[in-house]
């Protein structure tokens, strides 16, 4: 690929010669690789239900060999990455995910025809109906693949997020003796350090985590073989426990029945249940990204007390100028989770009677939220968190100046002779353990260990602890 060299404040890069974008744009596409226009989970989700259930059939003799291995082979070549732009159903179709369950089983059925010696579209020998959809039903097969492509989703999404958890640990680790004010308000309270910050944000995401775990554990229990209206009509002895075990040995995954299935046609429990998890995920990554925003503010004005990495310039007029891109992307990206998960409420208690049609709209909400989430958070880790640099003299400086440090001088002197001294301390602009040297009679080594920031944030072993 022929390139042409552009050059900004950040420096020199390559661009494709015949682009007519350039290099803020190439630096945007590497920051923010988060859209991509597809639905590889739910497709997935579809061929593993599809191919256990041809096992299936064959294994119970309702099947031929010869038909349920084409079907079985078809169902393997799309997991490998082929055809998979001829699932072509929009996201927004007609209700319940007919008409992308019958994408499904017209191009399983064509590509089945054709490793058979047939041409496509003679469906004589192998039906889109008879045959991929045997035992089968809309109603019972798109909440199945919806629950198996949420759990696919999420054991690729789960390293993920473990791994920005144990980023924000390690820097906890880092600076884990940076002292600096805390605020509370807004306004100046008493130290912590930059350390034990970093690790309550890693602490967060170890809880969303376990949280999110335990709500796609639910997703465990199928649908399948509940067939139209939960009924279980047409189908051959044996069939739910026998597609249950195929399904379960190709994806991995411990499967079980539906206790009832007409509950799991109606109900979207354990659906809501992913979105509202991923939801508290997004609000907690809300948060972070605004602390890291404005622990990062100015540089003159604002904070400052930290830096993220420069990944692109940051005006187009005022130069020089970096902003903190990286958790502005985050915040974009969480804000549309938490609508998203407004979406699959509303859909969820749609349903009427023995089926909820919403269900295309729920599934990629949730699906697109994982995907979004997935994509940038490795991004947001390696090229913003494990790049934070503490400036630690002026966090020093905030601290040690807190009217705040006064708050250990409570049980010795009071609060009202403490807040005394704050004010004198503000007033004449003096460091408070300079003011209370003055103020009383605790001497200067007593004095120090009281309003030491480091026996403040608990860095220092307390009696009787």
């Amino acid at each position: 690929m022929k390139t042409r060299i552009e050059k900004d404040s950040l420096g020199t890069r390559e661009v494709p010669a015949d682009a007519y974008w350039g290099i803020q744009t190439l630096r945007a596409t590497e920051n923010f690789p988060v859209t991509v226009r597809k639905r590889g989970w739910l497709i997935d989700a579809y061929m593993y239900v599809k191919k256990a259930a041809a096992l299936a059939h064959a294994e119970l003799g309702v099947l031929d060999q010869e038909r349920a291995s084409a079907i079985a082979q078809a169902c393997d070549e799309v997991l490998a990455g082929r055809f998979r732009d001829q699932f072509v159903v929009d996201v927004f179709q007609a209700g319940a995910g007919v008409s992308f369950h019958m994408n499904v089983n017209e191009v399983l059925a064509n590509r089945a025809l054709e490793i058979l010696g047939e041409p496509r579209g003679n469906y004589g020998p192998l039906h889109p109906n008879d045959h991929v959809n045997m035992s089968q039903s809309t109603n019972d097969t798109f909440p199945t693949a919806m629950h198996l492509s949420v759990m696919l989703a999420w054991r690729d999404f789960e390293p993920v997020l473990e791994k920005l958890a144990d980023a924000f640990h390690a820097k906890g680790d880092e600076f884990a003796d940076a002292i600096k004010s805390g605020r509370t308000h807004l306004q100046d309270a008493v130290p912590v350090t930059l350390g034990q910050e970093m690790h309550a944000y890693g602490a967060a995401l170890d809880r969303s985590v376990a949280v999110i775990d335990g709500a796609v554990g639910a997703l465990a229990e199928l649908a399948i073989g509940g067939n139209a209206a939960g009924t279980g009509i047409n189908l051959p002895d044996g069939y739910r426990s026998t597609i249950l075990r195929h399904l379960s040995q190709l994806t991995g995954f411990e499967l079980l029945k539906a206790a009832d299935p007409r509950e799991r046609l109606q109900s979207h429990q354990p659906m809501t249940g992913v979105s509202g998890a991923l939801r508290n995920l997004a609000v907690e990554l809300i948060r972070i990204a605004n602390d890291l925003r404005l622990l990062d503010s100015g540089p003159l004005t604002g904070l400052k007390e930290i830096s993220l990495p420069a990944r692109q310039p940051g005006s187009s007029i005022m130069p020089g100028k970096v902003n903190p891109v990286m958790p502005e992307c985050l915040n974009q990206i969480a804000f549309h989770v938490v609508g998203a998960d407004t979406v699959v409420a509303l859909a969820a208690q749609a349903g009427q009677l023995e089926i909820n049609v919403m269900q295309p709209v729920m599934i990629w909400e949730i699906l697109f939220s994982i995907e979004i989430l997935r994509n940038f958070l490795d991004v947001f880790r390696t090229g913003c968190v494990e790049g934070i640099v503490a400036h630690r003299a002026r966090m020093e400086d905030y601290a040690h100046k807190s009217p705040s440090l006064a708050t250990a001088l409570n049980p010795v002197i009071g609060y009202a002779k403490a807040a005394d001294i704050v004010k004198k301390a503000l007033a004449e602009n003096r460091r408070v353990s300079d003011v209370a040297l003055e103020e009383t009679d605790l001497g200067k080594e007593k004095l120090d260990r009281i309003l030491s920031p480091e026996n403040l944030t608990g860095q220092l072993e307390r009696e009787g602890q």
